[in-house]
């Protein structure tokens, strides 16, 4: 048993570990663990469907922080870079149309504990598809680079309508709630 002075010079040592640190550890571990046990297609499924209630109720807060019952493309894109901001991430807008949206990122919000898995980046895909389906109708969202696969930044592309295009990429495609 360590001696009350021993007990109090712990909380200073220089140990990397708080919260968020230990959550995005937490997560790291279960999609690693998830990837190695079901394979990464299965594991991208489970994040899936945690990312698809989490898109839901950012949208529901966004739509009730600006008082409306929909989103405008524009203001989708606004959100996703706005939510994105909120937890430590860096997208930022490439090119926005009435066709897609294309944004790029210099920074993940799991921050290192992305790399090497691309499970994760199912969340930013089911994020991302469900709000622009549940606002737009419709969505199909590329993850043509990512950090996690060892890309210096992400781009992702949400397409908001199927075209000639759109079919051709290998997306997730999203609906209207």
């Amino acid at each position: 048993m360590l001696a009350t002075n021993q007990r109090r010079s712990l909380s200073t040592l220089n140990v990397p570990l708080e919260r968020d640190i230990f959550l995005r550890s937490l997560l790291r571990h279960l999609a690693g663990t998830l990837q190695d046990v079901v394979g990464l297609d299965e594991a991208g499924g489970f994040v899936s469907v945690v990312g698809r209630q989490i898109g839901q109720e950012i949208n529901q807060d966004y739509q009730r922080a600006l008082a409306v019952t929909s989103l405008s493309r524009e203001q989708v894109a606004d959100v996703l870079v706005d939510l994105k901001r909120r937890i430590n991430g860096d997208f930022y807008v490439i090119e926005e149309s009435d066709r897609k949206i294309v944004l790029g990122n210099r920074a993940c919000p799991f921050g290192d504990k992305v790399a090497g898995r691309p499970a994760l980046c199912m969340m930013t895909s089911n994020v991302f598809g469900s709000i622009a389906a549940d606002n737009l109708g419709y969505a199909r969202v590329v993850l043509d680079r990512t950090i996690a696969r060892g890309d210096a930044g992400c781009r992702v592309t949400i397409y908001m309508k199927p075209t000639a295009e759109s079919a051709q990429t290998d997306g997730r495609e999203y609906y209207k709630a």
